[in-house]
């Protein structure tokens, strides 16, 4: 479970309604769900909750580093609450299903000084793709 509210009471983050809603739509492991997946869920639980709040509370927490902005494919941007624990993801190349996955070792520390080009590496992004069990 991701730890996403606490998180943003330990920030002191002004906690409106909305913004608790939003919050709690995210929280949890395995959360990869697009801004009109959050605002359906949010209205379900606030059902005053306008799509520009969520559209904005997201922005801000892409913005804070508590959540992150996920792109895998040319669909939909998605939101992943896990931003304070290093993963990489497995995303089913059919219905776009992702999950967190943990692999051993160090990506960055795996690409040698010759394929860095004179760059200062501070940061990889690996997306492992295939077929989820309902899809293969």
């Amino acid at each position: 479970m991701s730890d996403l509210l606490e998180r943003l009471r330990g920030r002191g983050w002004r906690m409106t309604a909305q913004r608790r809603v939003v919050a709690e739509v995210l929280d949890g492991d395995h959360v990869h769900l697009t801004a009109d997946e959050v605002h359906a869920r949010a209205v379900a639980k606030l059902p005053e909750i306008s799509r520009a709040t969520v559209y904005n509370t997201l922005g801000e927490l892409v913005t804070l580093g508590e959540v992150l902005e996920v792109s895998t494919d040319r669909r939909a941007k998605r939101y992943d609450p896990n931003a304070h624990r290093p993963h990489q993801h497995l995303v089913c190349a059919k219905c776009g299903a992702i999950r967190d996955v943990h692999p051993a070792g160090n990506p960055l520390a795996d690409l040698p000084d010759s394929e860095r080009f004179g760059f200062t590496v501070s940061g990889v992004e690996v997306t492992y793709r295939g077929l989820c069990p309902n899809c293969a």
